[in-house]
C-alpha cells in the first residue's frame, strides 16, 4: 500500500492509477453540499475564497457531534454525486483531489482529467474508524452550516483508493 502526504500537487498524483490503494496523511478538508453552494457562488461573483483551493484535498464529509475526549465524530463519505454540479468549476479554480463515496458523472470525470485532478473513495459505513485516523479537527470556514462547516482536519494513514485517476480512468468503468 502506497503512503502520500498532503499537499497533492500533480506531481505527486500523476503516477497513481485508478484501483490503487493508499494511506493519506496530512491536512484536508470537509465540504458537503451547502459549502459547495457558498464556496461556487464567491467563485461567480470574483470573492474572495475562505480557503485556499490550489491543491487542496475535500473530503465529502460531515461529521457527527464529537464525543467528549475525542478528536472528531464519525466521519464517513457522502454520496460524492451531491457534488457534481459544483465540481467542475472547483477544479478549474485549482482544487486537484476529492474523496468520497460512489461514482461520478460523466462531466466530473472529464474535469478530472482536464485539470489532472484525482478523486479517492474511502470506506463507506466506517465512520467511527475513520475518525481514528483525525488527529485534528477545527472550523476553517461556514461555521453557521453546522455539520456541513468546512473542518481543516490534520490526518494520519486515511485509507483510500483511487477511483478516478488523473488519466480519466476510473474503478466504476465509466472512462
Amino acid at each position: 500500500m502506497k503512503r502520500i502526504n498532503t499537499p497533492l500537487d500533480l506531481n505527486k498524483i500523476k503516477s497513481l492509477k485508478a484501483g490503487d490503494e493508499l494511506l493519506l496523511s496530512g491536512t484536508i478538508y470537509t465540504a458537503r453540499d451547502q459549502a459547495h453552494k457558498r464556496l461556487t457562488e464567491a467563485i461567480k461573483k470574483s470573492a474572495r475564497l475562505p480557503i485556499e483551493l490550489k491543491d487542496a484535498v475535500i473530503y465529502y464529509c460531515g461529521p457527527t457531534q464529537t464525543p467528549k475526549g475525542k478528536v472528531i465524530g464519525s466521519c464517513g463519505p457522502t454520496t460524492s454525486s451531491r457534488m457534481d454540479a459544483f465540481t467542475p468549476l472547483l477544479l478549474a479554480k485549482g482544487l486537484r483531489t476529492m474523496i468520497g463515496k460512489g461514482s461520478r458523472s460523466r462531466e466530473v470525470s472529464s474535469a478530472i482529467k482536464k485539470h489532472k485532478g484525482i478523486y479517492f473513495v474511502t470506506y463507506a459505513g466506517c465512520g467511527a474508524l475513520l475518525a481514528g485516523c483525525v488527529k485534528k479537527a477545527q472550523t476553517a470556514a461556514y461555521g453557521d452550516l453546522g455539520p456541513e462547516a468546512i473542518l481543516k482536519l490534520e490526518v494520519k494513514d486515511f485509507p483510500l483508493i483511487v477511483a478516478v485517476d488523473p488519466n480519466g480512468r476510473s474503478i466504476y468503468g465509466k472512462d
